[in-house]
């Protein structure tokens, strides 16, 4: 747990947050929500010690272990396994099963896993840090956007990991979804001062928007009130025999508190300019087949109709082609096979992750969006950058100086700028804050043409998807519906995207006549499911026996204390409460390993009974060769 006690951080002239107060009491798990560049990101580099308040405090317990993933990369180890493994403690050292886990949760492919992390791409590196980071012994987890970087299994992942995580956490994140789904409490950074509510994220602003109604009504009559005491005083200061009721007055006007009045906070707030489109499709593919390499295609024979006004996302894992299957709809690649066509009136706005490189360093922001002005209107230029939160002077900003989330603020204030009636946006809201992802949302869900979306972010999904476009299992289908409709139906089949280790699948007799042959081939699966089966089952065992183990310790231990406290020798007493804390916590990672071997053990099984059933008998749990391998 953290105390924050009158914390005060600035920049220059610019004040991020003042005399802020906040606990993080034990497995609260806390989202941290504020609009960009007010001091979200510089409160976590407070906690860790990366920077230094002007004023207040910040205070924990000794030895209090925090995780954060540090922005800079530090990998040291020759594996990809080896550098996660780095965060396992030394009581927890070997433990290969926890390390190959998170990497899988978080989308490593098992053949990457011996590969040295310098040939990953930079999104994978990112990924092995925060890795590292959820496999270490840490009490307390900070977290600044982890599922940028993420695709939509991953996160998925990842949020029912930090739904189990036992100790306290701190999250920023542009997915309201996610967050919702993960913490306990709101911690919002808001006019300078922080406030924490218990509850999910609608929560929290509707209090802060209920507190701020009452706040300008109490300070509106509070004027009015001023103003008749002022008249009163003014009128009647001369007459003596109401000169009480004139002091009275004066010395209420005088406790009488100031409130000064609220200065609206400007949001992200924008519509798309629509061109008129009177066809049925926008755009068609038509058996399109595209890869970067011969004979590995990403695409294969591809068709696909885009309705004028449909709202079509594609989602899938990172890697499957995703973003190929905009750029190819953009014409920014040509397919292999097939052809994508349009009808002349269409105009496509594209909107990329990594298209903020387009921007010209020395051009300033209303440079850029005057750019894309092709209707040559002078004041649609500004108009647009004060709706992307550029106003006065801030849209004479170089883009050089702006970060990622005000760059991409510029990109979609160029897009707004061009008249469209095709949306093609690849990740459009990393980096935008949550004000600023909800407008976006409410501009898509308002404009009158058709929508092709990359994301994962679910919320994105939940409220506008009427068609899907799913990378999984190796292909590439169209799903008609909602994502809570394909999530019941269909859902991420994420376990048959990974092979299964020393597992065959099932095979099917030539000659089912043959009684010697068939004898011969279920003896062949049994021992096969023996050979396999047979060390988890040991593992499980000895795992079982640890545990047990633990628990006789942690009794005589816990009457050793009791003890202890009853002759009042303190120094036994904290050296028994160190050591029942250190069984505890191998008795945690026992009882995770023994989870882990009991879903492997009963996955590799069903593989087995569904071989045996392929020969005509019932998957036995009975003993075979080598022994008893039904176990669960």
């Amino acid at each position: 747990m953290i105390v924050v006690d009158n914390l005060s951080k600035s920049f220059g002239k610019q004040t991020l947050f003042e005399n802020i107060s906040f606990k993080v009491n034990r497995k609260e798990r806390v989202g941290v929500v504020g609009r960009n560049g007010h001091g979200k990101t510089t409160l976590f580099r407070l906690v860790t010690g990366e920077e230094e308040a002007d004023s207040g405090t910040i205070t924990m317990p000794r030895n209090y272990r925090i995780g954060y993933v540090a922005q800079k990369l530090d990998l040291r180890a020759g594996t990809v396994r080896g550098e996660a493994s780095r965060g396992l403690g030394a009581e927890a050292a070997g433990e290969m099963w926890r390390v190959e886990k998170v990497l899988a949760g978080l989308g490593f492919d098992p053949k990457t896993l011996d590969r040295p992390p310098s040939e990953l791409s930079g999104g994978y590196q990112v990924r092995l840090n925060l890795a590292r980071v959820l496999l270490s012994d840490h009490q307390m987890l900070l977290l600044d956007e982890p599922n940028n970087y993420l695709d939509i299994t991953s996160i998925r992942w990842l949020e029912r990991f930090l739904v189990d995580w036992p100790g306290e956490l701190m999250l920023i994140t542009h997915d309201r979804s996610f967050m919702d789904k993960v913490v306990t409490h709101i911690l919002g950074i808001h006019r300078k001062k922080a406030r924490k509510v218990s509850g999910d994220t609608a929560k929290y602003y509707s209090q802060i928007a209920l507190e701020e109604e009452v706040y300008e009504k109490t300070r509106q009559n509070d004027e009015r009130k001023q103003k008749e005491m002022d008249l009163f005083i003014t009128r009647f200061r001369a007459k003596a025999r109401l000169a009480g009721m004139v002091q009275s007055r004066i010395k209420s006007l005088e406790k009488m508190e100031k409130k000064v009045k609220l200065v609206a906070l400007k949001d992200l707030e924008f519509t798309f300019t629509e061109k008129p489109f009177h066809h049925k499709y926008g755009m068609t593919l038509d058996g399109v087949t595209f890869g970067y390499e011969p004979g590995k295609p990403l695409l294969r024979n591809f068709t696909l109709s885009i309705g004028a006004r449909d709202r079509v996302f594609v989602i899938g894992r990172n890697g499957k082609g995703k973003t190929t299957l905009l750029k190819l709809m953009a014409g920014v690649l040509k397919p292999g096979a097939g052809e994508v066509v349009s009808p002349q009136s269409v105009a496509v706005g594209y909107y990329e992750q990594t298209n903020v490189s387009s921007l010209v360093d020395a051009n300033t922001v209303l440079d850029e969006i005057a750019s894309a002005n092709i209707a040559q209107d002078p004041k649609l230029p500004r108009l647009i950058a004060g709706a992307m939160i550029f106003e006065g002077d801030d849209a004479l900003k170089p883009v050089r100086v702006l970060s990622g989330g005000e760059k991409s603020r510029v990109m979609l204030g160029k897009l707004i700028a061009t008249p469209v009636n095709l949306l093609l946006l690849d990740e459009p809201t990393n980096h935008l804050d949550l004000e600023s992802s909800d407008a976006l949302l409410e501009a898509l869900d308002g404009f009158d043409g058709a929508v092709v979306m990359v994301t994962h972010n679910e919320m994105f999904l939940h409220a506008l998807a009427d068609r899907l476009i799913v990378f999984q299992n190796g292909g590439t289908t169209v799903y008609e519906g909602s994502y809570q409709r394909f999530l019941e139906k269909v859902g991420w089949n994420e376990e048959e995207e990974r092979p299964r280790k020393d597992v065959v699948e099932p095979e099917v007799p030539a000659d089912r006549k043959n009684p010697k042959g068939m004898r011969k081939l279920r003896s062949g699966i049994l021992a096969e499911r023996s050979r396999v089966l047979k060390p988890l089952e040991k593992r499980m065992a000895e795992v079982e026996a640890e545990i047990d183990r633990n628990d006789t310790e942690l009794r005589a231990m816990n009457e050793a204390v009791i003890e202890a406290s009853r002759v009042k020798d303190g120094t036994l007493v904290v050296e028994f409460s160190k050591s029942m804390h250190r069984t505890k916590a191998s008795s945690d990672r026992l009882f995770m390993e023994l989870e882990w071997l009991t879903r492997e053990h009963e996955e590799k099984n069903a593989v087995f009974e569904e071989r045996l059933q392929a020969l005509g008998e019932e998957g036995e749990s009975g003993e075979g060769p080598g022994g008893p391998s039904g176990r669960v």
